[in-house]
């Protein structure tokens, strides 16, 4: 297992705006990791920062290069694919194979042209006239093409219908995926990739408030649903987050109170995206 992203102190404001606040982040190989949060909580700013994109104050490694030092050089191991497609749409598919084959030396255009045999994009098409999901499979044929030790994700799928998303991640996980490249995803759609997992970070008005692997969460926290009586009771233990539910509420609370929520209701692992609204609301 390799260090792939190591961050300490690390910190970016825009005047009175802390973007990014002091965070602290090691990223190890073969990890999928789900960043989490709400709008202006700084995920977009954190990811520019680990692709060279943006400076920041405090520390920062990814690969054990610094990102805006050695963008060109790292980049040759790193993957982007951004909300909006940057591919260029004047050009069709098989001038952008060719132009992607002269330029990066870890691309495999015999991959790529396997990949997009499985889809509709035809090496005929301009990438202009595309369909949105067409370009996103696009886009993902020409990085699962390229041999890199890290892929960052922001919003992949944003404005796609579910099965065009579904196919995204079934893909990016059964076809790209080998358990030592790392993938990095930003969304919003929480529930649609928690099953593919292994790390989740909640980030928050710049800051990181959680940060752990997915088996570490079914240890660390319980969700109860309580009724009647039974939910007044547990409502004066120290819970995270609650919520209402048909006759009762739900309840999210540290783990080390397991024998105190015992008989009060049924108990199970919380989901990624409740646990992060019971974090925020905290």
């Amino acid at each position: 297992m390799q260090t792939i992203i190591e961050a300490h102190d690390l910190r970016r404001s825009f005047g009175a705006i802390h973007a990014v606040d002091g965070i602290d982040l090691t990223v190890n190989s073969g990890s999928v990791v789900g960043l989490i949060g709400p709008n202006g909580a700084g995920k977009t700013t954190l990811l520019r920062a680990l692709l060279g994109l943006t400076r920041c104050e405090g520390e920062l490694s990814v690969l054990g290069m610094a990102p805006h030092a050695d963008r060109a050089r790292m980049m040759e191991e790193v993957c982007f694919i951004a909300d909006t497609a940057v591919l260029p749409g004047w050009m069709r598919v098989v001038d952008l194979l060719d132009y992607v084959s002269g330029t990066h030396p870890r691309f495999s255009r015999e991959q790529a042209e396997n990949f997009l045999a499985t889809t509709e994009v035809t090496r005929d098409r301009r990438v202009g006239d595309l369909s949105k999901g067409m370009t996103v499979q696009l886009h993902l044929a020409i990085v699962m093409s390229i041999d890199a030790r890290l892929l960052v994700l922001d919003e992949p799928t944003l404005g796609l219908d579910i099965l065009f998303r579904k196919r995204f991640y079934e893909q990016l996980i059964n076809d790209y995926f080998d358990g030592e490249r790392t993938i990095l995803v930003s969304t919003h759609q929480v529930e649609e990739i928690q099953n593919i997992l292994t790390h989740v970070i909640f980030m928050h008005r710049g800051q990181l408030i959680l940060h752990e692997a997915l088996l570490d969460i079914e240890d660390n926290y319980l969700e109860l649903h309580a009724l009647g009586e039974a939910a007044v009771r547990a409502a004066a233990l120290p819970w995270i987050g609650k919520r209402s539910i048909l006759g009762g509420n739900a309840f999210i609370f540290d783990a080390e109170h397991r024998d105190k929520l015992a008989g009060l209701g049924e108990l199970r692992t919380p989901s990624v995206s409740d646990l992060f609204i019971a974090k925020v609301g905290a």
